[in-house]
């Protein structure tokens, strides 16, 4: 292969990657054509792309994007990108794999331009989880303390509502 032909292809590449920090890395080892076709139209209706890649073409583009992975360049590699967040990436392409086990195996996940574990990406939480627990964290303690400034206030408005609705003698009346 030419060195024009390898430098588009890392062009294109760089291209399709230059905004994905979150990707999986597959090694497909006896995928008939037919196969991957079927995969490809199957993820891409859930927003999900899967590209063949070079690996020594694809470990210059991982290097040039800041992307860090060691272990992945061994064997034919295809990597599968998109969906809202790693969690639901992961989640779509396990039953997948699991289907195809003989054929297709984890090489690993990339999670914010870092190296991790197929089983660590399955375990993040998805956008959304991860935006509610954030909101969570910011509320939890405004309504904790709103909660301690309206507890006292309330009993005091109860006790005077208490002596409010008494009649005057008996609220004049000492007690026994």
């Amino acid at each position: 292969m030419s060195k024009q032909i390898k430098q588009m292809q890392m062009d294109s590449m760089k291209a399709a990657l230059k905004d994905v920090r979150d990707l999986v890395l597959l090694s497909a080892t006896g995928v008939n054509a037919i196969t991957e076709n079927q995969l490809r139209l199957q993820l891409r209706k859930k927003n999900i792309y899967m590209h063949m890649v070079k690996n020594s073409l694809a470990r210059r583009v991982f290097s040039d994007l800041g992307l860090q992975t060691k272990s992945p360049w061994e064997g034919p590699t295809l990597m599968a990108w998109g969906a809202d967040s790693l969690s639901d990436l992961s989640k779509a392409l396990e039953p997948i794999v699991k289907k195809n086990e003989k054929t297709l195996k984890v090489k690993c996940a990339v999670a914010e331009g870092q190296e991790i574990t197929f089983k660590q990406a399955l375990d993040m939480p998805t956008r959304a989880g991860a935006i509610g627990t954030i909101v969570a964290m910011v509320i939890g303690p405004a309504s904790q303390i709103a909660g301690q400034i309206i507890g006292p206030a309330s009993q005091i408005a109860g006790q005077i509502k208490t002596l409010s609705e008494k009649k005057p003698e008996e609220a004049a009346a000492p007690p026994a």
